[in-house]
């Protein structure tokens, strides 16, 4: 069964507990309760934790501005592999977390709290956020602020969050600081933090932690602009040492 399929069928009976619990548990009524099993699965439980964590706190993104915009909704499809059968189900389930009384705050943190601050599968969550912010144009000032405040629960320092803003936000960042390097890193440097983050951002790591497979183009994604950037810089070296 696919991610959505646990999560509009009945996944309310998995051990998930906090306001992520919560959400599953408001959902429930979406569903007949005959559907509702309960579930022993660590595995499948962080799966659909981290599946609610991106629908809860896109959600809220997409409300930061007071606006939800089609192109917003639009943006997280295009990221994320969503069956056409499921569609309708998966956008009650966004206007139901938009909609809870709950915080971002809250949310942000349990996410955290279950996958560790500052890893790999926080940043991907954090691209998922600013492709929505940016989707109908230039992110607001309502949205910068959201954006921030949740890499801050997540982890991130003011300069941490500068190098991810310009990192998902659309532009185009020098590959030095893609790599997170000093601009005149040495090859061997490069190389190293190239293969680093190539590690940890790789979709099979970043599954095997807990993301499902319905992500893996926004993690494909990511892996590549790692790549590229290394690529790009390697060959900067090279030309001015030659």
């Amino acid at each position: 069964m696919n991610i959505w399929g646990l999560i509009i069928g009945g996944a309310a009976g998995l051990a998930v507990g906090g306001p992520i619990g919560a959400l599953l548990g408001a959902a429930a009524g979406m569903v007949a309760e005959h559907q509702i099993r309960r579930r022993s699965d660590p595995e499948q439980a962080r799966k659909v934790a981290f599946t609610v964590a991106v629908i809860a706190l896109s959600a809220k993104m997409a409300k930061a501005d007071g606006i939800v915009t089609k192109s917003e909704i639009e943006a997280f499809r295009s990221r994320v592999d969503i069956p056409q059968k499921d569609v309708k189900r998966v956008g009650e389930f966004w206007d139901l977390a938009r909609q809870t009384p709950t915080g971002f705050t809250a949310y942000a943190q349990q996410t955290v709290d279950l996958f560790g601050p500052r890893s790999a599968i926080l940043e991907q969550l954090l691209d998922l956020l600013f492709t929505i912010a940016r989707a109908d144009g230039d992110i607001t000032s309502e949205e910068w602020s959201y954006l921030s405040e949740v890499a801050g629960i997540f982890g991130y320092d003011e300069a941490g969050f500068s190098r991810l803003s310009d990192i998902h936000s659309g532009a185009s960042p020098p590959p030095h600081l893609v790599l997170g390097i000093s601009p005149d890193a040495s090859l061997e440097e490069a190389k190293a933090a190239w293969k680093a983050l190539a590690r940890t951002h790789h979709p099979d790591q970043l599954i095997a932690a807990g993301m499902p497979e319905e992500f893996i183009s926004a993690a494909t994604d990511r892996l590549a602009q790692i790549n590229n950037a290394y690529q790009t810089l390697a060959g900067q070296i090279r030309s001015r040492t030659a």
